[in-house]
């Protein structure tokens, strides 16, 4: 079976786990049912593996502990029209009784 050359830097290294692609040069990682994507485009998936974009309504999955807080977000809490961001907390969002906040697309789950 003749695997894909990596779509980020073309290197014919490339091995399957499971149902992603890596590439063990320059560490991408990609599923070969996506169409391929430029550098330029953020792709931001929750945490059942859904596609997320810009102005989605969200629900947090887990209990989150607000840094510099005392309190906690708590699980079922909706979160209305995010941003993606790049970096590791990749969605900018406003919660209400909390204010700004940036989330990681893990914790939570598209609606």
């Amino acid at each position: 079976m003749q695997l894909p050359q990596c779509p980020k830097c073309q290197s014919e290294y490339t091995y399957q786990d499971n149902l992603m692609y890596v590439c063990p040069e320059c560490a991408h990682e990609w599923r070969d049912d996506e169409p391929a994507h430029q550098d330029d485009t953020l792709v931001v998936r929750d945490a059942n593996g859904n596609t997320l974009i810009d102005g989605d309504t969200v629900t947090v999955i887990k209990d989150l502990k607000v840094k510099g807080s005392s309190s906690t977000l708590k699980i079922g809490t909706r979160v209305k029209n995010i941003r993606l961001v790049e970096g590791d907390h990749n969605i900018d969002c406003k919660i209400d009784g909390f204010g700004p906040m940036k989330l990681k697309s893990e914790f939570v789950k598209k609606n």
